[in-house]
Formats: C-alpha cells, structure tokens, sequence
C-alpha cells in the first residue's frame, strides 16, 4: 500500500511515472495470476486501489494548478 502524504509532496511529472510503474506492475500481478505463478489474488486489488489514489491525487493536482 501506498503513502498517501508521501505522494501528495510529490511533482505532477513523478507522480505520472509512478502510476505507469504500478499499471506495469498491476498488469504482470494479473497476468501472474492467471498463469498461477502467483497465489495472492488480492495483491491484483491492492494495485488496482493504488492507481485509483495516485489518479486522484493527479487530478487535484490539476485542479490546483489551472486555479
């Protein structure tokens, strides 16, 4: 799990490049998970979850800057 405060200090660029990484890393814990080489069904969630939060802290960082 991710620390939300940790992110919120972050530049809009590097938050950018952390989202790709953990699609990346979502999109191998899927495919791990089909092929069965990984067990933990709910890592695929928790990634899933952490996109959502890094998109949200993204976007308010939009939202401030076209203020």
């Amino acid at each position: 799990m991710i620390d939300i405060k940790e992110f919120r200090k972050k530049e809009l660029d590097d938050l950018k490049k952390e989202l790709l990484k953990v699609k990346k890393d979502f999109h191998k814990t899927i495919s791990d998970v089909m092929q069965k080489k990984e067990k933990n069904i709910k890592k695929a969630s928790q990634f899933r979850k952490d996109i959502a939060r890094i998109q949200t802290i993204i976007n308010e960082k939009l939202k401030e800057v076209q203020k």
